[in-house]
C-alpha cells in the first residue's frame, strides 16, 4: 500500500458530486436527497469520493423504482459521518457481518442483474481503514438499509 497523502477535503463539493452521480444513475426513478451539516476533513478526496460513491450507487441499485435514498454528511459526538439510508430491499442480518469481504454477495443472481462484482464494500472498508474510519450497517430485509461511515474529526488523532 502507498501511504495516505492527506489533503484538505471540500466535503460539500465531494458529497454534492456523489449525489449528482447517484441521481444520474437513478435516471429519475428514486427520490434522492442530500443534507450537509458537518466539517471539512483531511484525507484523500479521490478515495473518499470512491467510497461514498460506491455506497450511494449501491443504494440506487438495490432500491426499487419509486423508493427513496437519503445522503447526509453530519457531525456526531464520535466525529463526522457520511450516511446513506435507503428504502430498498434490505439485507438479512445473517449477511451483514460478511458484506465487506471481497467477492461476498448476498444474492448471486441479483449481482448479475446489477452487474455487481462483490468488491465495492471491500473497497469502502479499505478506504475507511486508511482514513482511520469505520463502516457500520443497519438493515432489515424488505425494509431498507443504512450505511454509516464514521471518520475522525478535523482535530482528531488519525485525522492528520
Amino acid at each position: 500500500d502507498h501511504p495516505l497523502r492527506r489533503e484538505p477535503v471540500d466535503i460539500k463539493t465531494l458529497v454534492e458530486a456523489v449525489a449528482e452521480e447517484a441521481r444520474a444513475l437513478s435516471g429519475g426513478q428514486h427520490q434522492i436527497t442530500l443534507s450537509i451539516d458537518g466539517p471539512d476533513i483531511s484525507g484523500s478526496a479521490e478515495e473518499l469520493r470512491s467510497a461514498f460513491g460506491n455506497l450511494a450507487s449501491n443504494a440506487v441499485r438495490y432500491t426499487p423504482p419509486g423508493g427513496s435514498i437519503a445522503l447526509s454528511w453530519k457531525d456526531s459526538p464520535d466525529g463526522p459521518q457520511f450516511v446513506v439510508t435507503d428504502s430498498g430491499i434490505g439485507i438479512d442480518q445473517m449477511h451483514i457481518a460478511r458484506l465487506t469481504e471481497r467477492f461476498y454477495r448476498v444474492d448471486k443472481g441479483r449481482s448479475r442483474e446489477t452487474k455487481g462484482t462483490g468488491l465495492g464494500l471491500a473497497i469502502v472498508k479499505h478506504v475507511l481503514l486508511r482514513h482511520g474510519g469505520s463502516l457500520s450497517i443497519k438493515s432489515e430485509a424488505g425494509k431498507g438499509s443504512s450505511f454509516i461511515v464514521s471518520l475522525p474529526g478535523p482535530g482528531s488523532v488519525g485525522a492528520n
